[in-house]
């Protein structure tokens, strides 16, 4: 099964577009991401949706932050994106009429919903702004010196 890999894209393009203070484009974000411009603009419509990003049409428009980055969560863009599946695994109800079968799915839903209650619990508890500052932390380590035109050079 392939892995729907929509939320790491979107933390990674949240963190470039605050770093860089920028606009961007569609095209140009679906080139960083290596999909299409409408894709983008599907997945940045949740975005804007919520009040994370806005968007403006024209020469010299693009996409933007609204928000700090310490304000949104993990789960906020999770919801963003439309909740995509967490688990490649699932009931199956071939036999729904089957004993064996009602038992094992009654069981597998539960440890299953359970699973994703403590999974959007965590995402809430982080901010793409708590992996950004990781990054920095990174960029530092590596390099010795502080990202330029990153928002890190302003603290």
């Amino acid at each position: 099964m392939r892995r729907d890999t929509r939320l790491s894209r979107m933390l990674h393009l949240l963190i470039h577009m605050d770093r860089h203070q920028q606009r961007a484009t569609s095209e140009t974000i679906a080139e960083m991401l290596g999909t299409n411009a409408v894709v983008v603009r599907r997945m940045m419509a949740g975005l804007r949706d919520r009040g994370y990003v806005s968007s403006r049409k024209g020469h010299g428009g693009g996409w933007e932050l609204t928000r700090d980055l310490g304000e949104i969560t993990l789960l906020d863009v999770y919801a963003a994106i439309g909740e995509p599946p967490l688990f490649a695994i699932g009931p199956s109800a071939d036999r729904p009429q089957c004993l064996v079968e009602q038992a094992a799915e009654a069981r597998l839903e539960a440890t299953l919903n359970e699973a994703r209650a403590l999974v959007e619990r965590r995402l809430a508890e982080v901010t793409v702004g708590d992996i950004a500052d990781d990054f920095d932390h990174r960029w530092t380590a590596q390099t010795g010196t502080v990202c330029a035109g990153t928002r890190a050079d302003e603290r």
